[in-house]
């Protein structure tokens, strides 16, 4: 955190000093800034937010004891030293297009900015901003792990994509940070705009417009309406990394243009300007692939296809692959350096494809941290190509959430496309996936199991594992397989 007096966090945020000395508004905040108080550290700030289900009010002692020096907060209170921006009714109700947010959490998204711009001041801080339906928090890591061979990189910890998590990263940096890598996410209209007023993005790389939230959407073209908010975001002379194979990412080309902003577009697609070709699968699942940089290349950076080898399992990892390597090139890495660094990157998020040897020889895939269709699909073709010559491929779906009216066709689609793929066994767990049996057995499946929960899933799938299985969990977070998949991985019957 860049340290800051109360008295520059109140000129920021639009609020008040309590209580109101000289010596209170000289207190300096130069520890960590946080949303739950358990992670208070001294000389640091507390942000009493309103959560669904507390108010970040009642914590205010606890974050005292921990050695807070201040809270911002929407009342006064005498805890600690306070920063109170107050309550707006009118800025609640708002504009369609801005997302309703209290008082607290639009002056926590001041302060970022504050922080965030006098980082860029101190040190030309680079930001890249990254969204997509699906694959945010794995292109994330690899972004990071990449740019951190350029200079000190600050990214999101877990999946920090939110009016919460957003400025809770940028609050982070430091006067030595170079680079930023922002993951932003959406459930509405306006949400990645105001993402983007707390971490402006120099780059904006757009992953992919999927299914995920479409309950809440309505539709995908709501979807990437929303996701376009990132491009439209750029200043003019940024660059927008589009993929070439989703045309609906590939249509914000147009709103890049409008805004000044150059594109560099990323896929398998021929019209690609950096493009993947010959596309593998290794036993475990890890992609390889040529990388064709754009055309032109010269001299000691020459635009020949160069050979990669990835350590992350899942084919979906090389169109992520291909944004990173835009973002790294751009801002002055030699594309055999890109390579090399792709090369090295590991997986760094638990329950994303996360690939467990058992003693007994079988093989747990725990990729349950989230989901939705296009993940799903992914997850079952990465499956597929890690078949044994013995053993089978066995599959734990839980529910996906979020897709409204579309939810059991989308179902059922998974459910056929695991008997097309050969799967041997389909364990649907809950009310949501039961879909997805009744279609793989329709589809020619061998075997389908439906049971209530994880607990019960957890029951049969360790009844059933022998050595050179393979079995994959996948669902929602909030159908708790990524709790199965932790447990199968350590062997816990």
């Amino acid at each position: 955190m860049i340290p800051l007096s109360l008295r520059e966090i109140a000129q920021v945020t639009g609020g008040h000093v309590h209580p109101d000395t000289a010596e209170v508004r000289d207190l300096r905040v130069t520890g960590p800034v946080v949303t739950d108080s358990r992670e208070v550290g001294p000389g640091g700030l507390y942000v009493a937010r309103r959560g669904e289900n507390a108010d970040g009010h009642d914590y205010l002692a606890a974050a005292a004891a921990a050695g807070a020096v201040a809270a911002l907060t929407n009342r006064v209170v005498d805890e600690l030293p306070c920063v109170v921006v107050e309550e707006d009714p009118a800025r609640i109700s708002g504009r369609p297009d801005r997302p309703p947010y209290d008082a607290v959490t639009r002056a926590f998204a001041a302060l970022a900015r504050e922080v965030h711009d006098r980082c860029d001041a101190a040190g030309g801080l680079r930001t890249v901003a990254i969204t997509g339906s699906s694959g945010k928090t794995s292109t994330k890591d690899l972004m990071a792990q990449v740019l951190e061979e350029l200079g000190p990189t600050l990214s999101p910890e877990a999946s920090y994509n939110s009016e919460v998590g957003v400025p809770l990263t940028v609050c982070r940096l430091t006067d030595r940070t170079a680079y930023l890598v922002a993951e932003m996410g959406a459930s509405g209209r306006g949400h990645i705009a105001h993402l983007t007023q707390i971490a402006p993005p120099l780059v904006s790389v757009v992953l992919n417009v999927g299914t995920a939230h479409l309950g809440e959407f309505g539709s995908r073209e709501a979807i990437a309406e929303a996701k376009s908010e990132l491009v439209a975001a750029l200043r003019p002379g940024g660059l927008a990394v589009l993929n070439a194979d989703d045309p609906a990412v590939a249509r914000m080309e147009g709103i890049a243009r409008s805004v000044g902003a150059r594109v560099m577009t990323v896929g398998r697609a021929d019209h690609a300007q950096l493009r993947a070709s010959e596309v593998r699968l290794d036993e475990r699942g890890r992609a390889s692939f040529l990388l064709h940089p754009p055309r032109g290349g010269t001299g000691a950076d020459p635009a020949q296809p160069l050979p990669v080898s990835l350590r992350l399992v899942g084919e979906q990892h090389v169109g992520n692959a291909l944004s990173v390597a835009a973002v790294a090139h751009e801002w002055g890495m030699s594309w055999s350096a890109v390579v090399e660094a792709l090369g090295r990157a590991v997986p760094r998020s638990p329950g994303r494809m996360q690939v467990t040897d058992r003693p007994d020889g079988v093989t747990v895939i725990n990729d349950a941290y989230n989901a939705n269709p296009d993940s799903m699909r992914v997850a079952l073709q990465t499956l597929a190509a890690m078949r044994r010559s013995s053993g089978r491929l066995v599959v734990a779906l839980g529910g996906m959430l979020e897709l409204g009216d579309a939810s059991e066709a989308e179902h059922a689609g998974i459910g056929t496309l695991a008997a097309e793929l050969g799967i041997d066994h389909l364990v649907a767990v809950g009310d949501l996936a039961a879909a997805a049996a009744t279609a793989y057995l329709a589809a020619g499946g061998v075997a389908a199991t439906t049971v209530a929960d994880r607990h019960e899933a957890r029951t049969v799938l360790e009844g059933m594992l022998t050595a050179d299985d393979v079995v994959l969990l996948k669902s929602s977070r909030d159908s708790g397989l990524r709790l199965l998949g932790d447990e199968l991985a350590a062997g816990e019957g």
